[in-house]
């Protein structure tokens, strides 16, 4: 692109050097560069295609009633915060069963479903400290029906060896032995 001193050259026109600071501040001030004019251009013409997509767009509201919009916004709302509120239902209802699964498994209980049916859980799903009151829960289930957990005493009826190693043989021998006979010989 050239400059306005390069086309005064070109047309035998001299510019003294004082003159020139003056001159490009007025033509600086007057005139636009040809890129820059199309810069305008492009700017209007996207603002014009705005104009013309809102237009568009408020026609196909023509003849809309704004109750009806408002009353079906206010529908969609209400079903949004009902599939939200499902949603994190879900959620808690998964984290107490995991809680829960652990703390039945962790308690040692011999059939975790018989020991679930002697909690209450609607009421430690609403509790404020569930883990606790799990454990507290399991804890009362387990002093009221030892049976359902696996014992944390020693076997209380050991069976002790006899002090009869002579057995060796095979099951007639072992028969004979239980019923008090003497080994067979011979055999």
């Amino acid at each position: 692109m050239k400059d306005i001193f390069t086309i005064l050259a070109e047309n035998n026109v001299t510019v003294p050097e004082e003159a020139k600071s003056a001159i490009t501040a007025a033509v600086g001030e007057n005139y636009k560069t040809v890129a820059e004019v199309e810069k305008i251009q492009r700017a209007r013409d996207n603002y014009k295609t705005q104009l013309e997509t809102a237009q568009d767009a408020l026609k196909g509201f023509e003849g809309v009633d704004v109750k009806e919009l408002q009353g079906r916004i206010a529908s969609l709302q209400g079903d949004l915060q009902k599939a939200q509120d499902d949603y994190q239902a879900k959620i808690a209802d998964m984290e107490f069963e995991s809680v829960l699964d652990a703390a039945v498994s962790a308690s040692k209980a011999k059939n975790a479903k018989a020991v679930r049916a002697l909690l209450d859980l609607d009421a430690l799903k609403a509790s404020k400290n569930q883990a606790d009151d799990i454990r507290t829960a399991l804890e009362n289930v387990k002093k009221d029906n030892d049976f359902l957990f696996e014992s944390d005493e020693p076997v209380k009826n050991p069976v002790k060896d006899t002090g009869n190693t002579k057995i060796t043989g095979g099951m007639s021998d072992l028969l004979r032995s239980a019923m008090g006979l003497p080994e067979k010989k011979g055999e």
